[in-house]
């Protein structure tokens, strides 16, 4: 029963990461490359975890997969949030038939920061202090 349990993991994790690879070739634009890969490598990662801490069955194992899980949900968005955000400032191009660009005229580039939307246009929010 329990075999059955990992091949069922280890197949649905294999499945994500196919997923993840067939999105990072078929994605449009850079953006929705950085998304699909991040969510769907990452269930595929953290299934193919949990089904070696069932095959091991011991406790410093399933310690481990439950760590690498856990970095692997607390970095992999921050990651992906940092690298859009990044390549957003220094101008890659969205996609041509993107509809919204909700950080249009929001990004000074002085400063590279984000005005909230508060501000009249134009106006640049006041310098962080150290």
């Amino acid at each position: 029963m329990v075999d059955i349990l990992i091949m069922i993991l280890s197949g649905i994790a294999a499945l994500f990461i196919l997923l993840a690879a067939i999105g990072l070739v078929r994605m449009p634009d850079f953006y929705l490359r950085v998304s699909v890969t991040t969510k769907a490598a990452t269930l595929g990662i953290g299934m193919m975890l949990v089904g070696a801490a069932i095959y091991f069955a011991e406790v410093s194992v399933t310690s481990r997969v439950l760590a690498i899980i856990f970095f692997l949900l607390l970095t992999a968005p921050v990651a992906a949030h940092m690298i859009g955000r990044t390549s957003y400032f220094i101008g890659t191009e969205l996609w041509k038939k993107t509809i919204l660009d909700e950080l249009k005229g929001q990004y000074v580039k002085d400063s590279h920061r984000l005005l909230s939307g508060e501000e009249a246009p134009g106006e640049e929010l006041p310098p962080k202090e150290a």
